[in-house]
């Protein structure tokens, strides 16, 4: 009964935006661990001089904690997203939520920087598996207005967790004191995952514990190709770990040649997998959907940007003002807070205006960068209030609500749900390497001029640098829109 009222609330959805109660269930229970999952990506960033001086950890073992949660969950999103379709989304969001949290439990408990690095790898697997099953489904119960609406909620909730990780983690530390303050960060991941496991046991629908279709014959094992399952997640690793170790990229650059030469060769199968008539991981002709393809694009290039724009705030504030972790962690609250309105408003009318709804979005965008720039250069020269930074990059705050959901629910809109979960691990995916992408380039843009030319001037560059990303991503949407406003026939 359950399901027949979700599938009539999908269908009634495509003209009204209203939700059903069996919906907002759906969503709240989804969106709950994946801000949690979120959430252990920022709040790692402040707690890291108290994990050092508790575990007496090396600056290896801690750039570990910040990057291999980051690489296990951006190798693992695509084969989730594959498996959440042929097994069952329910299933794979529950073992999902197990792995997070069993892990979580470890890291606040870990004795040493070798059980916390073990911890974290984990909760990255465990992040990566629940993450796609999210858009999996939102795309299996919504449709039309709810579906853009959904996709909205779903970027407060990204938005809220990401930014106010950093000011968790100040107030963890500063009530708690350092030791027990930092493990209360992954600690405080617990009673959640449990609850998220009860309720989805609960009011799950039971179509969420079944593929939404298959294209295997009844009774025949699914398809998870394997190969490629293999091919994709070691090129992903190949290319994630020089991206993400820094200063010693360079000693790892043959792992990037290897990984793109492992994904080309992915790509490769997974055609001739499609042409012998199997079902293949990813199914390349979602590439040749202008939709998908540019949003994918758009969306990679847009967080190989934006996601660094926080962490040069937070060693600028702190390094270069000599601000507190907590002090400095509370500058993007605002930010985070218009990005949760934002994206609740966008989420509304991403149907009705479509891709000039993300255009707009990222020229907020490059404007709050570009009034950051002039903020801090009048602060640092002329005195003007440091609140002026603070007004600034909330303007990147609504931008980030009316970028990253309706792009979302745009790339989707012609994804089949047989591939709903793949197609959001693809996108995931995208965003994971943009982020490691644009760390690496930002930073060390960021560092290099601050070597030689002081904390001003390396916010500036840096800030520049994204304004640069920023504006290409900007270009990608503006080709995608004008070739949605072509006939058919024009655009073959």
């Amino acid at each position: 009964m359950a399901d027949k009222r979700h599938a009539e609330a999908q269908t009634g959805s495509a003209q009204t935006p209203k939700m059903s109660d069996d919906q907002r269930r759906i969503l709240l229970i989804a969106l709950v661990p994946l801000s949690m999952s979120l959430l252990s990506v920022s709040i790692v960033n402040v707690v890291l001089p108290a994990i050092g001086s508790s575990l007496d950890a090396s600056n290896t073992a801690l750039q570990w904690v910040l990057t291999g949660y980051t690489l296990t969950f951006g190798v693992i999103l695509v084969p989730a997203g594959r498996a959440g379709d042929l097994f069952g989304r329910g299933k794979l969001f529950i073992a999902g939520l197990i792995v997070f949290g069993a892990a979580s439990l470890l890291a606040g408990f870990a004795p040493n920087p070798l059980v916390l690095n073990l911890a974290r790898l984990l909760m990255g697997v465990g992040s990566g598996l629940l993450n796609p099953q999210v858009v999996g489904l939102i795309q299996q119960y919504f449709s039309g207005a709810a579906r853009g609406r959904a996709f909205g909620l779903m970027g407060s909730a990204i938005g809220v967790s990401v930014a106010v990780g950093p000011a968790l983690g100040g107030v963890l530390v500063r009530f708690f004191g350092e030791d027990l303050g930092w493990r209360m960060s992954f600690l405080i991941n617990v009673p959640f995952v449990i609850l998220a496991v009860t309720l989805a046991m609960i009011f799950f629908p039971r179509s969420a514990w079944e593929p939404p279709e298959t294209t295997t014959a009844p009774g025949a094992r699914p398809d998870l190709d394997l190969v490629g399952v293999t091919l994709l997640g070691l090129g992903t690793l190949g290319v994630l770990v020089p991206l993400l170790v820094g200063a010693a990229a360079l000693s790892y650059l043959f792992l990037g040649v290897l990984g793109i030469a492992l994904i080309i060769a992915w790509v490769i199968w997974e055609n001739r997998y499609k042409r012998r008539g199997r079902s293949p991981m990813v199914d390349m002709d979602l590439f040749r959907t202008r939709t998908f393809a540019n949003g994918a694009l758009l969306i990679s290039l847009y967080f190989f940007g934006t996601t660094s724009v926080w962490v040069v705030i937070a060693v600028y504030a702190q390094n270069g003002l000599g601000f507190t972790a907590l002090q400095a962690g509370l500058i993007g609250l605002p930010a985070a807070i218009c990005s949760a309105i934002s994206s609740a408003i966008a989420g509304q009318y991403v149907i009705r205006l479509g891709r000039p709804l993300v255009l707009v979005g990222m020229a907020l965008a490059i404007f709050g960068l570009l009034a950051g720039i002039g903020a801090v250069i009048m602060h640092d020269t002329a005195g003007w209030p440091f609140a002026l930074v603070v007004i600034a990059v909330s303007f990147i705050g609504i931008a980030q609500g009316l970028v990253i959901s309706p792009n979302q629910t745009l790339a989707l809109v012609e994804v089949p749900i047989t591939y709903a979960g793949a197609a959001g691990g693809v996108l995931q995916t995208g965003q994971r390497m943009g982020t490691a992408m644009g760390l690496a380039v930002v930073t060390s843009v960021f560092f290099a001029v601050q070597a030689g030319y002081g904390w001003t001037a390396a916010f500036s560059a840096a800030f520049a640098v994204i304004a640069v990303v920023v504006t290409a991503s900007a270009v990608v949407g503006i080709v995608d829109w004008r070739q949605g406003r072509q006939p058919a026939a024009a655009r073959s």
